[in-house]
């Protein structure tokens, strides 16, 4: 029997000047669980897509783009930091009228929704973490080397400028991946036609300058985990070239009852990895729903 194509909306809300796209499946139930989907750099909610067709039609999956990012529009002078971005996705969250939710954080997604996690703590049901960094052995050198840039360090803006380009892009695809024949080339390519848009770049490198923000209040984020103890499902590419496995294994010193589970593969796991994952994370909706 064939599974039941996910029908799939594409909109647009306007938050504080913010015109946010986003995708969200329409489930066979009203009552389904909810998941909300935050990517990472340099990518969109795009990242998403096969996970929404695995699942969108059994969920309610809402994707959106952060400022600066995918099919997004901020308007001019926008302040590009995350403290901002976070408001933003509060401000979606509400919006939407979602007063509970499983949030799936991967790379700027994570310290995006874990600053909403802490402002609203009674909307998470769980947390699914895919290469979401909240610990500092989970930082690389590279990860380290980027942290450490100001906008007076030298050569800072050239070490910014290499990480925004078409190489740069496609190695975060490709670096820890052991098949890349089970990368699809749109990925990259699609992220890097939103980095190439008129001032996207900009928007990037205030958001690199800004993510020391993040480091400073990784002991907050983690006695947020302690206190609140959210169901957790951790799925981990363990050859991420910024977020390494020590990163995903540290959750476990505040969450012990999390679920862990190693990926051969790198930073965007879902990319090669989907099969494995979306039934993981099916499972993980129905027992953190209840």
């Amino acid at each position: 029997m064939l599974a039941t194509p996910t029908r799939t909306l594409h909109r647009h809300l306007d938050v504080d000047g913010v015109r946010v796209f986003y995708r969200e499946s329409v489930p066979d139930r009203a009552d389904a669980p909810v998941l909300l989907l935050l990517h990472g750099f340099p990518s969109g909610s795009h990242q998403f897509r096969g996970l929404i067709d695995a699942l969108g039609s059994q969920y309610r999956l809402i994707a959106p783009d952060h400022a600066g990012f995918g099919h997004t529009e901020a308007p001019d002078g926008f302040t590009y930091t995350f403290d901002r971005l976070a408001d933003i996705t509060e401000g979606f969250i509400e919006r939407l009228g979602l007063d509970r939710f499983v949030m799936y954080v991967f790379d700027f997604g994570a310290p995006i929704g874990l600053r909403v996690a802490e402002r609203r703590p009674e909307w998470i049901a769980g947390l699914v973490v895919q290469n979401g960094n909240a610990y500092q052995e989970g930082l690389s050198d590279l990860a380290l080397g980027l942290i450490g840039l100001t906008a007076q360090t030298p050569g800072a803006e050239e070490t910014i400028a290499d990480v925004l380009t078409l190489a740069g892009t496609r190695s975060q695809y490709e670096t820890g991946v052991a098949d890349p024949e089970l990368l699809a080339p749109d990925g990259w390519t699609l992220d890097q036609h939103f980095l190439d848009l008129p001032g996207r770049k900009e928007a990037q490198r205030s958001l690199i300058l800004d993510y020391r923000s993040n480091f400073e209040r990784y002991g907050d984020w983690q006695a947020w985990l302690r206190d609140h103890t959210p169901p957790t499902l951790i799925t981990w590419g363990r050859h991420d070239p910024f977020f390494t496995e020590p990163g995903a294994r540290a959750y476990l010193r505040d969450l012990p009852d999390a679920e862990l589970h190693l990926l051969d593969t790198g930073h965007f796991a879902l990319e090669t990895h989907l099969p494995e994952i979306a039934p993981l994370i099916a499972d993980f909706l129905d027992r953190a729903w209840k």
